[in-house]
């Protein structure tokens, strides 16, 4: 971990009590619900050799694997496999951790876990595991996330992504920008600290020039991590557009598969139909939505109705219409609705039925139009082009991380305190603007994290990880 000068450890805002792991013993399944050829149960904690010694009849050797029977209470078989111990600090906790690998029926891994518990251990809490390796140092809280993102990842992009923050580039890469932080705020400090000493310009000039190089590392750290949050996140898009113009066509194009039932009657698509594709390795979860328009069925309009809320929820939308198709009052307010500053793009569909040839994307201000054939597959690259733009996706994605929405506030506010800084001249007020980018930079891998960010974070964990 990087040295820092405020005092505190990993404390809610540098102040008050530094966390540690609790001294008791947990266990739970590692492996996923179900039947497997094999099942892992997971201990860690003080007592984790005495369990060991209980069901193995012995402690095992650290680090060697080792074939055993598994006793139950009264000495009989619950199992019989593959016992390693590793023991702490060298762990995925730091502490002692047991591994047993069985076979993976539910039943048998129950009676292991249940047998685990009656010599001392507890049942895990989600994420627990992960959580003691952040609390003994053995991982930042940014690759305790990334633990979870590895395991969520819907794209081998992202699964990528996932392993090289877990392999701490995300973190290196914080620490750099820390510890450059810190250098320049001794500066700053020892400037206030001796103000009889006069400060030769040339040094205040070096400070500048050291700031601003801080902060455009600052800006690239935080393209990149918006990129990685795009991996991990995707975007939502919300084809909406009056009836029978083909956006469940259009959907399953983009799909590429019939996820969505095709009609010429109009109204077919009551419900919305969720769909979720990967461009560039980013995830874009398309919603197919009913047709928009003036309807007496009661089921129809709360396909409407649902349709808007969709919209509500969305990043972008494709607003689709049909070649040859007039464009009347309706339309213009059923835009008018979309919320303000969301991405549209103007989809005219079945440009295969017109004889004049398909325009390419034509952009007029913020808005695009782009011409398309659902059935053809006509310009849909161009579509697709368009949602990796919105996306903000870009390529040079090699090397990229994941990150989350918590990690772009901080190097947001983190890049906010920086640029006052370089605006204001009283030393006082420029060490207090580092300060604070300090404090925003450090809440990345939790060398400052509140208690109660923690527990949101990792309750979201699996249990057993």
């Amino acid at each position: 971990m990087v040295h820092q000068p405020d005092p505190g450890g990993r404390s809610g805002e540098g102040e008050g009590a530094a966390l540690s792991a609790a001294p008791d013993t947990i266990a739970a399944i590692a492996t996923a619900p179900g039947r497997g050829g094999i099942g892992v149960v997971r201990v860690s904690g003080p007592k984790t050799r005495e369990i060991a010694a209980a069901i193995l009849g012995r402690v095992p050797e650290p680090r060697h694997a080792h074939y055993s029977p598994f006793a139950a209470a009264d000495a009989g078989p619950i199992d019989e496999g593959i016992a390693i111990l590793f023991a702490g600090p060298h762990s995925y906790t730091g502490e002692d951790v047991l591994e047993l690998q069985g076979h993976g029926g539910p039943v048998v891994m129950r009676e292991l876990l249940r047998r685990c518990v009656e010599l001392g251990a507890r049942i895990a809490d989600p994420g627990e595991f992960t959580r003691r390796a952040f609390l003994n140092d053995r991982l930042d809280l940014a690759q305790a996330e990334s633990v979870a993102d590895l395991i969520d990842a819907s794209s081998v992009e992202a699964a990528r992504g996932a392993a090289r923050s877990l392999a701490g580039e995300f973190s290196r890469r914080v620490n750099a920008l820390v510890d450059a932080l810190v250098e320049l705020r001794m500066h700053v400090e020892a400037c206030i600290d001796f103000p009889e000493e006069e400060i030769d310009p040339a040094d205040r000039a070096a400070q500048t020039r050291r700031l601003e190089g801080i902060r455009q590392d600052l800006a690239a750290l935080l393209e990149d991590a918006r990129q990685g949050e795009v991996l991990r996140e995707g975007l939502t898009v919300v084809l909406i557009g009056p009836p029978n113009v083909g956006k469940s066509s259009l959907l399953n194009r983009l799909a590429g598969d019939e996820v969505a039932i095709v009609s010429d009657i109009p109204g077919t698509t009551r419900d919305y139909v969720r769909a979720t594709i990967s461009l560039e390795g980013v995830p874009v979860h398309l919603i197919d939505t009913a047709g928009l328009r003036d309807s007496t069925d009661p089921v129809e309009r709360i396909g409407i109705e649902r349709t808007w809320q969709a919209v509500d929820k969305a990043g972008a939308a494709l607003f689709i219409t049909e070649a040859g198709m007039t464009a009347g009052a309706e339309e213009g307010q059923q835009k008018a609705r979309l919320p303000r500053g969301m991405p549209v793009a103007n989809v005219v569909n079945k440009i295969d039925r017109v004889a004049a040839p398909a325009p390419g994307p034509v952009k007029k201000g913020a808005a695009v139009t782009l011409a398309v054939s659902a059935r053809t597959g006509q310009g849909v690259g161009a579509l697709r082009d368009w949602l990796l733009e919105i996306a903000g996706w870009q390529p040079h994605g090699e090397g990229l991380f994941i990150a989350r929405e918590r990690h772009l506030r901080a190097l947001r506010a983190a890049s906010l305190h920086l640029t006052q800084a370089s605006q204001v001249q009283p030393f006082e007020l420029i060490a207090e603007e580092l300060r604070i980018g300090h404090l925003s930079l450090a809440a990345i891998t939790g060398q400052f994290t509140a208690d109660d960010l923690l527990a949101e974070i990792f309750s979201r964990f699996c249990i057993g990880k």
